[in-house]
């Protein structure tokens, strides 16, 4: 998925806010953002209070939503750079193109990763016959700087390892839990898992301390930690956690990302993570050009997306201590 904002702003990946090396809970609201024609997310990463999770660096929750009278998602062929683009569905179906040549329909319970590396194009689009509804998480990983200039690739995997106990379903969808581990190839030490709880169900989820956490709802009320969490908000849980409770009074869905702290300084902007704003420059006016760097996607019945004007003003990277460069 794309941030099709028109006048995007400079984002401070890994900036200012550092990470609470102890377990806190800290409750961060997020903000509705129009993707394309149709389809309005809530925008949960980047956030002004906490830029990064580890090294997921964007968090978009949309839906639930009745697409049976309309088109659903319909997200043209654009650029990504030095980023993985992770694709997590509750209901629904949609269709990946990439300038690889991939061409791949996601389902609930399945995983499309695709990593640009230096460079990629892709579109996502509901299918014709599509469900008639619409819900999921669309994430993305930074890459460090042994991979971010490496080459693209497209990873779809049809079924996820999966714990399940009295009332619970936890699905692996990214690194380790206990024996289970994700098949998606990360550059970072990483975690993320799909968490569905019924109606007075608990689990207590072991972590790892030396990870930071957070936690997004997607349906119903979950207590994480004993902290209520309701969709439209990111709970951040800071790290030092050995393990976080789990529960819920009714059905409920959640998803859990952590990982190692992120220390390389980043600079985001539009659909490209890099170190610099001449990074950020030429990854834009390559796609301006239509050079060979994203290659084509093929099949999109539409126009690729233009590229927005630059900011007016430098865009500086961070680290996550503040630090600039």
């Amino acid at each position: 998925m794309s941030n099709l904002e028109p006048d995007p702003q400079e984002t401070l990946c890994g900036g200012t806010v550092t990470v609470i090396e102890a377990p806190t809970s800290v409750m961060l609201p997020g903000h509705d953002v129009p993707i394309g024609k149709y389809t309005v997310v809530r925008r949960l990463l980047p956030h002004r209070e906490r830029r990064m999770v580890g090294a997921w660096c964007f968090a978009d929750h949309f839906g639930p939503e009745d697409i049976g009278s309309g088109p659903g998602m319909q997200v043209p062929p654009h650029p990504h750079t030095g980023l993985q683009t992770v694709t997590w569905l509750l209901d629904g179906e949609v269709l990946h193109r990439d300038s690889l040549g991939s061409l791949q329909t996601i389902v609930p319970g399945q995983l499309n990763l695709m990593t640009s590396g230096h460079g990629i194009a892709h579109s996502e689009e509901s299918p014709a016959g599509h469900p008639p509804g619409m819900h999921g998480l669309q994430l993305w990983v930074a890459l460090p700087e042994d991979a971010r200039a490496g080459a693209a690739r497209f990873e779809h995997h049809a079924s996820m390892p999966v714990l399940r106990d009295e009332g619970v379903t936890i699905t692996v969808v990214v690194g380790e839990l206990d024996e289970l581990r994700s098949p998606a190839q990360v550059h970072t030490p990483l975690f993320g898992a799909d968490v569905a709880l019924a109606g007075g169900a608990e689990v207590v989820v072991p972590l790892r301390p030396d990870f930071e956490y957070a936690a997004i709802t997607l349906t119903g009320t979950a207590l994480v930690g004993g902290t209520p969490l309701d969709p439209g908000a990111l709970l951040y849980l800071g790290s030092g956690r050995e393990s976080v409770t789990l529960s819920a009074a009714d059905e409920t869905r959640l998803f859990l990302l952590g990982g190692e702290p992120f220390e390389e300084p980043l600079v985001m902007w539009w659909n490209f993570v890099g170190r610099s704003h001449e990074d950020v420059v030429a990854a834009r006016e390559e796609w301006a050009a239509a050079s060979a760097r994203y290659g084509e996607v093929r099949g999109y019945a539409g126009d690729r997306l233009p590229a927005p004007p630059m900011p007016t003003t430098r865009l500086k990277s961070r680290d996550r201590h503040g630090n600039t460069s």
